[in-house]
């Protein structure tokens, strides 16, 4: 019987407009005012959730929420920080240094804001357009943007995430020597052709999920999970049931239990309607 359902958000809950569409919305509150709990799981930080949690009402159904891939997990209720597993400030200045030498925009969410080295320097030449990655980020994740020169020099608390914003072909040509000096302290990997981040060894969102269930009552037999991306392969493998976009890359695809519709045709919902009364 399934008692909770996890969700990425972009690519999964959210159509090609970064919204929920109405049948999706209302399937959720649906499922919720039956007792089932809902979980975002995402690489956003918990700022970038906070309309989707406000849009499903999660706040008064004990929802909960799983930022930053998996390296902490929120309370909607609350606001209580049950998970949290940050890097530390030492790795996270090391990681900073690093990327000096590469042509890429390390981004780092901490409260309400983004940091930057500098918000003019921001845009990338993707197939489909140009775009200023450094806005595209802030406006998703609702967050105010801060520069500071030096991202290293300035960081001085544990960070849950670290973004590095790139062309593509570019990323992919050099992800190995920018993860190389961390290969065994860290997590380095994509959540899109134009990112890379790193986060502490151990995190991803099937890890937390483990922490968060027995904490709630439930076990990974009674969840499932949808999910579109690489970021998404634990948290899809950790659920009893998980749950493919039609979007998802092949590798997603081949990994999930099941494959339903795309984001932008209630993929959730004609999935939802096999396992919830």
């Amino acid at each position: 019987m399934i008692k909770a359902i996890t969700l990425d958000i972009d690519g999964t809950l959210t159509n090609d407009d970064k919204e929920i569409s109405p049948r999706t919305k209302a399937a959720l509150l649906a499922a919720q005012m039956n007792g089932v709990r809902l979980i975002l799981a995402t690489g956003r930080p918990a700022k970038g959730t906070e309309r989707y949690v406000q849009e499903l009402a999660m706040d008064q159904h004990h929802g909960l929420v799983v930022a930053f891939n998996g390296s902490q997990v929120i309370d909607c209720q609350t606001q209580q920080v049950i998970y949290n597993r940050a890097m530390t400030v030492i790795q996270s200045k090391a990681i900073l240094n690093h990327a000096k030498s590469f042509e890429v925009m390390p981004m780092v969410a901490l409260g309400d804001y983004l940091y930057v080295n500098d918000v003019y320097h921001n845009l990338l030449h993707l197939p489909t357009e140009d775009r200023n990655i450094i806005e595209y980020e802030a406006r998703n994740d609702r967050l105010q943007l801060c520069e500071q020169p030096d991202l290293a020099a300035f960081v001085s608390e544990p960070i849950n995430k670290i973004l590095l914003a790139g062309q593509p072909e570019y990323l992919r040509a050099n992800s190995a020597a920018i993860a190389a000096p961390f290969a065994h302290d860290l997590n380095a990997m994509f959540t899109a052709d134009f990112y890379f981040e790193f986060t502490n060894l151990g995190v991803d969102k099937g890890t937390a999920l483990a922490h968060l269930l027995p904490k709630i009552g439930l076990t990974a037999s009674e969840l499932i999970a949808f999910g579109d991306d690489e970021n998404d392969l634990a948290m899809l493998n950790f659920a009893g049931i998980g749950v493919a976009m039609a979007n998802s890359k092949e590798k997603i695809r081949l990994a999930a239990d099941e494959v339903t519709l795309t984001n932008n045709n209630d993929g959730i919902v004609a999935s939802l309607a096999k396992y919830l009364d």
